[in-house]
């Protein structure tokens, strides 16, 4: 083997730079020498540092572990990914000032193990046995200090740092920001587009959204119509003071766009030229499909439509059924049937399901014969769209919340009676001739009253809505 012995090597020309050796090459300072940089110099590596660790620094070796057993270096630091299955590492023969790090990955040492084993009789942390690391993003270093206490972890940290550990987002007719958390509002069809996601933060995380999905509302019947269900209601929030529907968990979002469809509000039956009432349309945001309200009866058909909750049966001179609700059937509900309407006479009309009750059917035996009520809607607290919280939904019996999804009002016997079925918000308003449901609620349209010819129209249902909230800082 040649050698050199030089005291100092310096660059041709004055702050230039010397190259040690070529491509492939590999220099060794063998143990206990010492190399001297001097001051005001750079040292810079272009290849592989490995065992420049020996008096407790580290160099890090950015080939990712992943399953099986392996042996350390002294000096370098490993990042270790169990996803797939334990890892043991060896360490190294011990030397006083030795040291080896390691890093939790993936954040799965919690589920897969990583087993340090020490050398022969060697020790971790004072007894001659295998360590376990266990800990959900875990990074140690160990050092080794001498036969007594063998390899002692000097740095221990399971804080996982990273850069913005929340959901990014854009989209919608409106972005509400209520303290550390935004809502995107959508009154109409778009995209709410994720840029950025953390990792799982407690119950809702910070990964996952909660949300509020409101189909469109069914539309009235005509002449003696049942009253328009309401559009399916489907939601989570962890706010206090919400839904007895509400869903048991938020939604994980991942980096993609997803597409929003905001239900349009189903069209009430019309008399002349004839045209039967439409159910509402479908609401989505993500795995979430809330199903538009079902139509009221009319004249045919006569029962009321299935949907999200059911339409209202028609005044008939026999029994009609009302709608069925939560149709197709989802768990929490996401709306109930619409009210029959029983053998006549009575004149007896059913109203719209609503999210948080039934239709009813109308009681009074003889004319003047109101129509049924719709039944009343659900809610979502106010802090879910905070300050703009009265620009959404209706109000309704229970303070500091917003009621969506009311079903529309059957249609009585006669318009000059105030008999016309009252459109579904939050919930029936007091009727006044046949009206609509109100924009972006989900409610069902009223039907309408056994009138004059020329005014036997039903009311067209309330379109829906989608809201989607999360913690954002």
């Amino acid at each position: 083997m040649s050698e050199i012995k030089v005291n100092k090597i310096s660059p041709r020309t004055a702050c230039g730079t010397t190259t040690l050796g070529d491509s492939g090459d590999t220099f060794t300072l063998p143990s206990g020498a010492t190399m001297t940089i001097a001051s005001g110099a750079t040292i810079s590596n272009s290849g592989t540092a490995a065992g420049f660790g020996g008096t407790g620094e580290i160099s890090w070796d950015t080939t990712v572990k992943t399953t099986g057993t392996f042996t350390a270096t002294a000096g370098v630091g490993y990042f270790l990914n169990t996803t797939g299955g334990t890892i043991t590492v060896n360490l190294p023969a011990g030397a006083a000032g030795s040291s080896v790090a390691m890093v939790d990955y993936a954040g799965t040492w919690q589920t897969s193990n990583v087993t340090v084993t020490p050398n022969g009789s060697e020790k971790v942390g004072g007894v001659a046995a295998s360590a376990k690391l266990s800990t959900e993003g875990q990074s140690v270093t160990f050092v080794y200090i001498d036969t007594t206490r063998g390899w002692v972890n000097v740095l221990d940290s399971t804080s996982n740092v990273v850069g913005n550990n929340y959901v990014t987002a854009s989209g919608g007719n409106a972005t509400v920001t209520c303290g550390d958390y935004k809502t995107h509002v959508f009154t109409g069809p778009g995209t709410f587009t994720v840029s950025n996601v953390g990792g799982s933060c407690g119950p809702t995380g910070s990964n996952k959204v909660e949300y509020l999905v409101v189909a469109g509302g069914g539309g009235g019947g005509l002449d003696f119509g049942g009253g328009g269900g309401a559009g399916g209601f489907r939601t989570y929030t962890a706010l206090p003071g919400t839904s007895p529907l509400n869903a048991p968990a938020a939604l994980p979002v991942a980096v993609q766009g997803y597409p929003i469809a905001v239900g349009a509000a189903g069209t009430g039956g019309i008399e002349s030229p004839f045209a039967a009432p439409t159910q509402g349309g479908t609401s989505t945001f993500s795995t979430i499909d809330s199903a538009g309200g079902g139509f009221g009866g009319s004249a045919p058909p006569k029962a009321g439509g299935d949907g999200g909750s059911g339409g209202g049966g028609k005044f008939n001179g026999g029994p009609t059924s009302g709608g069925s609700g939560n149709t197709p059937p989802v768990s929490p509900s996401q709306g109930n049937n619409g009210g029959p309407a029983p053998t006549g006479p009575p004149y007896k009309t059913g109203g719209g399901g609503g999210a948080g009750a039934a239709g009813a059917t109308s009681t009074t035996n003889s004319p003047p014969a109101p129509g049924a009520p719709g039944g009343i809607g659900s809610h979502i607290p106010d802090a879910f769209v905070g300050p703009t919280a009265p620009s959404y939904g209706t109000p309704g019996p229970t303070g500091s919340v917003r009621y969506f999804a009311g079903g529309g009002g059957a249609g009585g016997y006669s318009a000059s009676s105030g008999a016309g079925g009252s459109g579904g918000g939050g919930g029936p308003s007091p009727p006044s001739g046949s009206d609509a449901g109100d924009t972006n609620t989900g409610g069902g349209g009223g039907g309408a009253p056994n009138d004059t010819p020329g005014n036997r129209d039903g009311a067209n249902g309330g379109s829906g809505i989608v809201m989607i909230r999360y913690k954002y800082q």
